[in-house]
């Protein structure tokens, strides 16, 4: 054994003597030491490529891709009705074909680049917010000039004749999985200086959503077969003379650095209470927090939205706007009870349409939900772990601002199976959870309420429970 390690560390020696003469540039080099050293580097390389490689898939996935709505986009379908002399009439559809993401207040905001010098000259159902220099026309003055055209939704209340199919809803639009003949807004736009036939129309290009606000990607304008539309009757089919689609996706990254919601979580079987994580969502806004007392609330403008969305928050030690609160109320012998209470903490933000969304293995055995309306969700169709929680209309669909009406609450009543049923190990909490699309923040596993192993000590050593016990052991 000593020879055989005697006769490995000459040749260590040797391989070490050759590389420092080759760093110094000698001539008298060693092939085989050399080529040990390439092969060295190159696989050194290959390793940083497919690093790198890796890194980009798995971004590039993050960006767009919803785990628990792999399907979902925002698409927008431009169908040509007709040609004009120098253009042609079409009409602008926003499909939002996410199952739980609306496009909540103050709406939606279009915008593209013309690829030509092409103009609006008028459009119906929804209006842009610029005109642009539109001082070389005489005469008719079109509705926009500029070359990157930025488009909102009417509100609602415009007279008739400004008016189009599915618009003037002030750019809010449903979720597909919460109400399909509501996820729709639609317009009518004349686009002039224009091609007039299906091979000199060039697609407008860079598309940008805000709904309402950043987060969405769009892709490019792709040539789609034509939309097919039913007459009245139902006895004639037409057809547009050219479509294509533009197809937008959310990520929560793009959107914000911090989460907007949180969840809390409580049980039966634990006086322990476990809150939401400290400044889950930043606490940038710490400094313009208000307390729930403060005369500040009581000022005339204090609850109204800004522009720009500026949330008015109440002071909490998360400082998350939404905050879902999941407690275990009840074991029965077959069933088990979860109440679930949504508490807003924003002073300036209703929130209609509001919806949530659910990942917890049992949900394929909820048996009842008590004041809430609910959608089961099947991203993958073998697993049904995921649903969709949402108001019943004209009852609790809003959620007020922060106050003592600010929340909204509801009970889940769930049947037991008995092959995977357990409070052990934080089984009883879900696993995600969604506010309007978003995730909100979890807390830790191990900060979970945890099942009690055995009866707690004050049960066996006060005294009225040794009395008892010597008193059954006197009569045994």
């Amino acid at each position: 054994m000593n020879k055989e390690m005697e006769d490995y560390k000459p040749s260590g020696k040797r391989l070490e003597v050759s590389a420092v003469a080759l760093r110094k540039g000698n001539l008298n080099r060693n092939p085989k030491c050399e080529t040990v050293i390439c092969s060295n580097k190159n696989v050194q390389t290959m390793r940083l490529v497919i690093s790198a490689l890796c890194v980009l898939v798995l971004f590039s996935c993050a960006v767009a891709y919803d785990p628990l709505d792999p399907n979902g986009n925002i698409t927008v379908k431009w169908d040509v009705m007709s040609w004009t002399p120098d253009g042609y009439v079409a009409v602008v559809t926003v499909h939002n074909f996410q199952m739980f993401r609306h496009i909540m207040n103050p709406g939606w905001t279009l915008g593209w680049t013309w690829a030509k010098k092409e103009v609006i000259w008028s459009m119906v159902g929804a209006q842009a917010t610029e005109q642009g220099d539109c001082s070389k026309f005489k005469g008719s003055i079109p509705h926009c000039c500029k070359k990157t055209p930025t488009v909102v939704d009417l509100l609602p209340g415009v007279p008739y004749n400004q008016q189009f199919s599915n618009c003037c809803k002030g750019g809010v639009v449903a979720a597909w999985g919460q109400d399909p003949s509501q996820a729709i807004s639609s317009f009518q736009v004349s686009v002039g200086q224009a091609g007039t036939t299906n091979k000199t129309v060039k697609l407008p290009k860079n598309f940008t959503l805000l709904a309402p606000g950043p987060g969405y990607s769009c892709g490019p304008a792709k040539i789609v077969p034509s939309t097919t539309f039913l007459t009245p009757d139902k006895r004639r089919k037409t057809q547009a003379l050219m479509t294509w689609n533009v197809t937008c996706t959310y990520s929560q990254f793009l959107a914000r650095k911090n989460p907007t919601c949180c969840v809390s979580l409580s049980s039966f079987y634990n006086e322990t209470i476990t809150p939401c994580p400290s400044c889950a969502c930043g606490c940038h806004n710490k400094k313009n927090c208000v307390k729930s007392e403060s005369k500040i609330l009581r000022m005339v403008g204090a609850h109204t939205p800004k522009k720009d969305n500026e949330p008015l928050l109440q002071c909490t030690h998360h400082m998350c706007p939404i905050r879902v609160h999941w407690h275990v109320k009840v074991n029965y012998k077959d069933y088990w009870r979860v109440k679930i209470t949504i508490t807003n903490f924003n002073y300036r933000m209703n929130h209609s349409l509001w919806s949530l969304a659910v990942q917890h293995p049992n949900l394929n055995n909820l048996t009842q939900v008590f004041s809430f309306n609910y959608k089961p969700l099947l991203p993958y169709a073998s697993i049904n772990d995921t649903g969709m929680f949402y108001g019943t209309k004209y009852f609790n669909d809003l959620l007020m601002e922060a106050g003592p009406t600010g929340n909204v609450q509801s009970e889940l009543l769930l049947q037991k199976d008995k092959d995977t049923f357990t409070f052990k190990q934080g089984w009883a909490f879900p696993r995600k959870i969604y506010f309007n699309g978003d995730e909100c923040m979890m807390p830790q596993p191990d900060t979970y309420p945890f099942l009690p192993n055995s009866a707690p000590p004050s049960l066996i050593t006060s005294p009225a429970s040794i009395f008892l016990l010597l008193f059954f052991l006197a009569v045994w």
